[in-house]
This record gives structure tokens, C-alpha cells and sequence, in this order.
């Protein structure tokens, strides 16, 4: 019989796809992770991993026991859940896939749902819509909080949560002579810090950019906004960000926030979560919190 320790560790392999990195996720030497493996696949009689000089894959049977075996490790949680909340309580870790222009809500949301309930432990992972939408297939997230768009619609739940819209920050004298808004033509023509391409939010802002035949000058690039933030303050670059990232940010001495305008543009912002036969209490009271702000 296999143990649902092996299919733990049958499913960290199949995400990392490397042996030393899912033997660290799993808090286990390497050794001691392959000779698992090794094990679980003598006791099966089947190969479940093809070997060469490095990880290449899992046979179709081990595929195949990977599917089942996140299955059933949702179940488990799920049932874990349950009985807490038979107890009268929520209680559990509840894992947030987040894209970066999403971070500040998401934070926002986690306090919401702390002070309802306590004894739930949120994990957020700031990662991209793509990341996302394949960890929500895998089980690796509960939820992913996302661009509507970017997510299939094939046993996912998607709750709209807010419209994203944007604003230029750049430093007192980059706008001198600016209102309280900018056009998108305007922007382009001054220094700009970026997301990198593979991100959302980047591709996003390159449509726009073309749609209006515009070609911005980009002066760097990164995987956060807080590099673009630091240079902003310093004067040397302007940061398109998200709006509720400013928000809650508030004030930042030395820059100025203004609406980028002439179009206006927005993308909508969602929580998206699988279809389950039985939801996990988790992800139920992190909506109940959301239905509760909307009211």
C-alpha cells in the first residue's frame, strides 16, 4: 500500500522535477529522498521515474499514480479541514498563488481573513498568471489571486475581485509640469522601470504601448516592483504601477502618483480556485471574508 508520505514526495518530485530540489521541499536528504523512491518502486514492481545522468521524467505509470496521488492528497486535506470545522473551527494553511501587481491587495486580504480566522496559517507566493493556473491543476496552490483573463475555465472557479488600473510614479521634478494625470503617449517618452517580459503585468502594458503605436523608452527591467520603486524615489526612472499597490503603499517622499489616462485602461483581478466536490474550509472562509467586504 502506498502511504500518503510517498505520494508527497512523489508529487514534490513531479513538481521540481529534480531530485535534490523536491528532497529540500520535503526536508529530507537527497539519499535518503531517492532511496524512497527506489523503494516505493520495488514494493510496486514498476518503474515510476525514467533515471539517466539526471531526472527525466516519470514513466506513464508514475504519471499516472502522480495524478491519483494529488487527488488524493486534496482529499486529505480537505477531510482534515472538515473535521476541524465539525470542532468549530477553521483552522489550516491556505496557499496563495499571487501575481506581483496583486501583492498589496492580497496582503490586505490575508489581515481581513487573519482577524475572522486566526488559526488559519495563509501562505502567499508572489508568481506569475502562468505559474498559477498550472499549480492550481497540480494542488501545489489553493488559490490564485489573477488576471481573469490569463486562466482557463476548465473546472475553475473564478470570483472578480477589482479592476487593475494604473499610475506613473516618478519623482517631483521627472513631472514637473504634469497634473494629476499623464497620457500613455507622455509616458513613453520618459525613462521607464519595467516587469520582465514573461510577466503578465509587462504584456499587459506592451499591448498597450502598441495598440498605440508607441515604442517606450525602457531603462530596466526586474521580476518586482521594489527595484523600480527605489530607482523612482532616486529620480533616475519612472514606475508604471498598479493603483492598489500606491494605495497601500501611501505616500512616498520625493515622488508623485499620477493616473495614466488618453485611453484610460483597466484588466480585471480574480480569485481563481478549482472545482471541488467538497470546497476546502480554507478557501470557503477566504470568500466568506471577500462576500463580506462587498457588502
Amino acid at each position: 500500500m502506498i502511504e500518503l508520505k510517498d505520494m508527497q514526495l512523489l508529487t514534490a518530485l513531479a513538481r521540481h522535477r529534480h531530485f535534490a530540489k523536491a528532497a529540500e521541499a520535503s526536508n529530507m536528504s537527497q539519499p535518503a529522498f531517492s532511496m524512497r523512491i527506489r523503494s516505493l518502486e520495488d514494493k510496486l514492481g514498476l518503474s515510476i521515474v525514467r533515471r539517466g545522468n539526471r531526472f527525466q521524467g516519470l514513466t506513464g505509470e508514475g504519471q499516472m499514480i502522480v495524478d491519483r496521488a494529488r487527488s488524493i492528497l486534496d482529499d486529505a486535506k480537505a477531510l482534515d479541514q472538515e473535521i476541524a470545522a465539525a470542532r468549530g473551527e477553521v483552522t489550516g494553511t491556505l496557499v496563495l498563488g499571487v501575481v506581483p501587481t496583486a501583492t498589496s491587495y492580497a496582503a490586505q486580504l490575508i489581515n481581513r481573513l487573519h482577524q475572522a480566522h486566526p488559526r488559519v496559517l495563509a501562505r502567499l507566493e508572489v508568481t506569475t498568471s502562468l505559474s498559477i493556473q498550472q499549480r492550481l491543476y497540480d494542488g501545489t496552490i489553493d488559490v490564485g489571486v489573477t488576471y481573469s483573463d490569463s486562466v482557463g475555465r476548465d473546472h475553475i472557479n473564478l470570483l472578480p475581485l477589482y479592476d487593475e488600473t494604473y499610475v506613473l510614479l516618478a519623482s517631483e521634478p521627472m513631472l514637473a509640469g504634469y497634473g494629476d494625470a499623464i497620457s500613455w503617449q507622455e509616458a513613453a517618452n520618459l525613462p521607464l522601470s519595467l516587469l520582465e517580459p514573461q510577466m503578465q503585468n509587462r504584456r499587459i502594458l506592451d499591448r498597450i504601448f502598441a495598440d498605440l503605436d508607441l515604442k517606450p523608452e525602457i531603462m530596466s527591467e526586474s521580476t518586482g516592483f521594489m527595484a523600480s520603486i527605489v530607482m523612482a524615489r532616486a529620480g533616475s526612472v519612472a514606475a508604471i504601477l498598479p493603483l492598489a499597490l500606491i494605495e497601500a503603499l501611501g505616500p512616498l517622499d520625493g515622488t508623485r502618483a499620477v493616473r495614466l489616462v488618453d485611453p484610460d485602461q483597466t484588466r480585471p483581478i480574480c480569485l481563481a480556485s478549482v472545482e471541488r466536490q467538497t470546497e476546502l474550509t480554507t478557501v470557503r472562509a477566504l470568500k466568506d471574508v471577500i462576500a463580506a467586504d462587498a457588502r
